[in-house]
């Protein structure tokens, strides 16, 4: 049990001198912070550039040129498209479908014959 004891009071004390390290740490950080203004705290918080409201105006506006421009470009696709004739769809008679199928089943048989003679 001395053994345990002893290190349980090792332990509190280089608990006790971290956290005077981490004070002293704290401490130093603070005093440079303050010769440079809190520098990083304030730095996340400012824009790093500030734009004026009139150039902040310009650059709405031409944002808004370009997006009517866009605008009316694919509007101009979308016309040509329709006025464009577009082929008839066409479907398949039932004669076809029943040759199309009866293709496919004697495709399909003659398929699965090559398989049962290689197996």
């Amino acid at each position: 049990m001395g053994n345990l004891s002893s290190a349980l009071q090792e332990l509190r004390a280089e608990r006790k001198q971290a956290q005077e390290r981490v004070k002293s740490i704290d401490q130093a950080i603070s005093v440079i912070e303050s010769l440079y203004g809190s520098g990083t705290v304030r730095q996340a918080n400012q824009p790093t550039r500030i734009i004026s409201q009139a150039s902040r105006r310009k650059m709405a506006q031409a944002q808004r040129a370009r997006w009517a421009k866009a605008r009316k470009e694919s509007q101009r696709a979308e016309t040509a498209k329709t006025t464009a004739s577009t082929p008839v769809k066409q479907t398949m008679s039932t004669a076809a479908r029943k040759k199309i199928a009866a293709f496919q089943r004697a495709r399909w048989a003659k398929i699965k014959a090559q398989q049962k003679k290689v197996a």
